[in-house]
């Protein structure tokens, strides 16, 4: 029996190959975030571009979201990015807290954390700074964040219980996060799931709605909930390569939905 693949890895190289050569996270010609078929930057659109902070050299095209639209970042607080990529959503978040507070980024891929670094270096950004870690094993001191975002990345993370499970310890007592994602309606076809191309490109790593708020709750955080919601289109063609005939014709019946989600939590404060 084949081994089933080690999704971290395929996932940071790829992540690693969409700095070094800008092909997008899944590579120049398969789904890929950044591709016209599904994700990355074509669910935002150019909405990135007109909000203050923007900055184009960190903007790589693999968010499904802006969580920053809706996470209430208030001026002195400090802020944590989970999978933080080239930077961007830091910056932005740079950018809300007025001159003040700091700004964490982690990543799991060195060449992002170069990038973001070298981004930083060349903006003048003393409070940014950017921590080579894995999100399951944050590299950041239990209770010192005041809020977490991410974007388009838990859906990566293979341990969603104990990726929550982190961010819930390094949130102060009525922290809060405010993170973007894809989710599916119900639990998605096997073919689907375990196909790691599409792990990568934000999809076969989705779980249903439900569970995902379920998990959240199960952290401990509370007012757990839906802010934002798009639906996404899957191509017959993308699923036509891991479905055959038939297990296409019964997903297109079943009326399983993807969607890209912002979602809102806070951590209790009778909780430490």
């Amino acid at each position: 029996m084949t081994p089933p693949p080690d999704i971290k890895t395929i996932v940071r190289e790829r992540y690693a190959d969409a700095v070094t050569r800008g092909s997008g996270c899944c590579g120049p010609s398969s789904c890929g975030c950044n591709s016209d078929l599904t994700l990355g930057l074509n669910m935002v659109g150019n909405a990135y571009s007109q909000v203050d902070g923007y900055v184009a050299e960190a903007d790589l095209g693999l968010g499904c979201g802006l969580p920053t639209r809706h996470a209430a970042i208030q001026p002195g607080e400090t802020v944590l990015d989970l999978g933080s990529g080239a930077g961007i959503d830091c910056f932005v978040a740079r950018r809300e807290l007025n001159g003040t507070g700091r700004v964490i980024g982690v990543d799991m891929t060195p060449e992002m954390i170069a990038k973001a670094r070298a981004n930083a270096a060349k903006l003048g950004y003393g409070n940014v700074e950017f921590r080579l870690g894995e999100i399951e094993n944050l590299p950041v001191e239990a209770g010192l964040v005041d809020i977490v975002i991410s974007n388009c990345v838990l859906n990566l993370v293979p341990d969603k219980a104990a990726a929550f499970a982190e961010m819930f310890r390094v949130l102060k007592a009525g922290g809060r996060f405010c993170v973007s994602d894809i989710v599916s309606s119900v639990a998605l076809p096997a073919p689907i799931r375990d196909a790691a191309a599409l792990h990568v490109g934000c999809v076969a790593g989705a779980i249903a709605e439900a569970d995902y708020l379920g998990l959240l709750s199960k952290a401990g955080f509370t007012d757990v909930r839906v802010a934002e919601a798009k639906s996404i289109a899957l191509p017959d063609d993308l699923l036509g390569q891991y479905l055959d005939a038939r297990g296409l014709k019964d997903f297109r019946a079943s009326g399983t939905e993807l969607r890209s989600v912002t979602v809102l939590g806070t951590k209790p404060v009778s909780r430490a």
